[in-house]
């Protein structure tokens, strides 16, 4: 009897990681929008432990160990620099922050990674910082917190869908194979979305114009913050930051989006003014 060939294998599912997220974002959600929503000390403590913890992935990612100097310098630094601002001293936290990337980069010479193990000070640090910042304007911090973080899932969430159901050509192969343009217009229909809705919630759509311009460039912005963090992961020969959070990896890996575009908010409030939503 003649061989029988072997039946080609199942092509994966454009939806095999759907359970997971979907699992992952309704008990961490609560969480986050719970601290979010009471501001104070248990959003500060969030935010001190996931800066840690995205310090922490990104001193692995380049190669260094926890224990040594130079990986402990960033831990260290970024713990410091967040704490202090997060009770009450800016000044003191930038210091901290600006000294532990000055510590890194010495002793991170002659490692694998010298050149990028102290951007990950900034880049954790000044992101958590930007986010402490929104949510202590004690009239509109809740409110600005919420527009930025539902954009940021709104361009998330309309990038994964329309690129799973349209696909198409990619969006930037060499640095993330998996994103295609559509969606990057999905994320980007999201995140207008999103941030409208977040507007007409808080009664802020006075200048609906405004808005969906403040939300796109937001979420323009997000999306540059994944692709960088993509081109980060793919210059350390890694596939995720980590895989504390089933379906999504490593913290970095969810936040990334956040970090980027967190600072540009917290300048749009600030030239909004105390009080003032960040898109007027």
């Amino acid at each position: 009897m003649p061989a029988l060939a072997d039946a080609p294998a199942p092509a994966p599912s454009r939806w095999r990681d759907l359970r997971k997220r979907t699992l992952s974002a309704a008990v961490l959600a609560p969480l986050v929008l719970l601290c979010i929503w009471y501001g104070g000390r248990a959003f500060e403590l969030l935010l001190i432990a996931a800066a840690v913890g995205m310090a922490w992935e990104w001193v692995r990612l380049c190669g260094y160990a926890t224990q040594g100097l130079p990986g402990l310098a960033v831990l260290v630094s970024v713990f410091g620099g967040v704490a202090a601002v997060a009770f009450g001293s800016l000044s003191i936290g930038v210091a901290i922050l600006a000294a532990g990337t000055g510590i890194a980069a010495a002793a991170g010479r002659g490692g694998p990674k010298p050149a990028l193990l102290p951007w990950g000070v900034l880049y954790t640090g000044l992101g958590s910082v930007a986010l402490l910042s929104l949510r202590a304007d004690p009239v509109v911090g809740l409110t600005d917190t919420m527009f930025l973080l539902l954009v940021v899932w709104g361009s998330d969430i309309g990038a994964y869908m329309i690129g799973r159901l349209v696909g198409g050509p990619k969006l930037a192969p060499s640095i993330s194979p998996g994103k295609t343009r559509s969606g990057a217009v999905g994320g980007l229909i999201g995140a207008i979305a999103a941030g409208v809705a977040a507007a007409v919630f808080t009664r802020h759509l006075d200048t609906p114009m405004r808005v969906a311009a403040v939300a796109a460039g937001l979420g323009v912005i997000a999306q540059a913050g994944d692709l960088l963090e993509s081109l980060l992961k793919r210059h350390c020969g890694a596939k995720d930051s980590g895989n504390l959070i089933p379906g999504h990896g490593g913290l970095l890996d969810r936040l990334d989006a956040l970090l980027l575009a967190a600072p540009v908010a917290a300048l749009l409030a600030l030239c909004a003014g105390r009080g003032v939503v960040l898109w007027q």
